[in-house]
């Protein structure tokens, strides 16, 4: 070992650790953003993932800690003699826990986003062309796990990873257990479940009196926003059931009106809706202003959207009563793209990922990554999409089929 190159090897050395903790940065910026994701559901911009196969990234790490603890050896045994192991051992077990764990773990929580680009953009070529390695040792490990795994078959998925075997179209709908759906509201906001502005039904105080009587008369809602001009200029919320009387012989005033109103209630749109079912209790209302940070008016919620978020569709009827969906004969499902997701996924039985975009129209320009023609057709998981309609920069209709529910061949326009 006389000959042995110390200046190469002590650069191999600082590579090695600086790839690990890299590796190690990557794998915690992948965690922390699932994190976020599952804490809070609100965000409209899709979150970042890996590019390559999280395997790849473990068998990498561990490859390189192993060397650097060998070259490590070796040049402790040179310099030091029989104090080298020793020597060894402690050296590099303070510098991998700081530099390839502690420092990337701080910098990977503090700037997940950044960490997780230079990763995908480094790493994943290399880390593709190892993943066969990667998946063997992968593959040896789940064989040895098998033994203990066998009683563990069932298991409770997530909703953005529904089972093969499961019944997931339109003909079995799932029914939402009541206490699952309790269980449920701890990881679901009120941006989530609100009804947007643009679809709210409110009383525009500057619109002539005989124009708020006509409306009164054909709605169907008990409490409305009462505005000026636009939402954001909210003043109160309406009873109807109070000025009922008056509508018969249009007596009614503005002054009555604002008499049978009350103040509004606002809500922050990240507010859980476990506390917010509290809220509505303790503050004894039925109707919320959802706002967001800047306090601009996104929607509305109610006590029974989050009961029915709770309880969900006992009834597979419930599904033909949705306006936004119509089935076909074939068995698929034109539906247009103002349908909220939440609610396709709820009448439905279906599983639309539903953490980022609302609509079926979000989701479709969020995937195509541009406002897309008619007779585009794309793929979400098992769903099969055809944009057969767009409308104002808007998808406006879209044909919606399972991959396993329908089999002939749809001929391609």
């Amino acid at each position: 070992m006389d000959g042995l190159p110390i200046g190469p090897m002590l650069a191999v050395f600082a590579l090695l650790i600086v790839w690990s903790g890299l590796f190690t940065a990557v794998e915690i910026a992948q965690q922390q953003l699932l994190a976020q994701r599952t804490a809070s559901r609100a965000s409209d911009k899709p979150l970042a993932k890996l590019n390559f196969p999280l395997d790849s990234l473990i068998l990498c790490n561990t490859l390189c800690r192993a060397l650097a603890v060998v070259i490590a050896t070796l040049l402790a045994i040179f310099l030091c003699a029989e104090n080298g192991p020793w020597a060894a051992c402690l050296g590099v077990g303070a510098i991998l826990l700081v530099f390839a764990d502690y420092f990337p773990r701080s910098v990977a929580q503090r700037y997940p986003d950044a960490v997780l680009g230079l990763g995908n953009t480094l790493l994943a070529v290399p880390l593709k062309i190892v993943y066969p390695f990667a998946w063997l040792f992968s593959r040896l490990s789940s064989l040895l796990m098998s033994p203990f795994v066998r009683k563990a078959q069932v298991v409770q998925h997530s909703e953005d990873e529904a089972p093969a075997d499961r019944h997931d179209d339109a003909e079995h709908p799932v029914r939402a257990h009541p206490v699952s759906g309790i269980h449920a509201l701890d990881n679901i906001t009120v941006n989530d479940i609100l009804v947007p502005r643009s679809d709210v039904d409110g009383i525009n105080l500057d619109d002539p009196i005989e124009a708020i009587i006509e409306q009164l008369r054909h709605n169907e809602r008990t409490r409305l926003p009462v505005f000026h001009s636009d939402i954001n200029q909210v003043e109160a919320v309406l009873n109807t059931r109070q000025v009922g009387h008056l509508l018969s012989n249009g007596e009614l005033t503005r002054e009555a009106l604002l008499a049978a109103s009350y103040e509004p209630y606002f809500v922050p749109e990240s507010t859980p809706l476990q506390l917010q079912l509290l809220n509505f209790h303790k503050q004894q209302r039925r109707l919320g202003m959802v706002v967001d940070e800047y306090g601009e008016v996104l929607g509305i919620v109610t006590l029974e959207d989050i009961l029915e978020e709770i309880v969900g569709e006992f009834e597979s009827e419930h599904s033909l009563d949705n306006p936004h969906i119509h089935p076909q004969a074939d068995g698929r499902m034109v539906i247009d793209g103002a349908a909220s997701i939440r609610e396709l996924n709820k009448c439905l039985g279906w599983h639309l990922p539903s953490d980022g975009p609302k609509t079926l129209n979000g989701l479709v320009t969020e995937a195509l990554e541009t406002i897309p023609e008619s007779a585009v057709c794309l793929k979400i998981g098992r769903y099969r999409l055809e944009i057969l309609e767009t409308e104002d920069n808007r998808v406006s209709k879209v044909l919606i089929w399972l991959t396993s529910s329908v089999p002939v061949l749809i001929p391609a326009r």
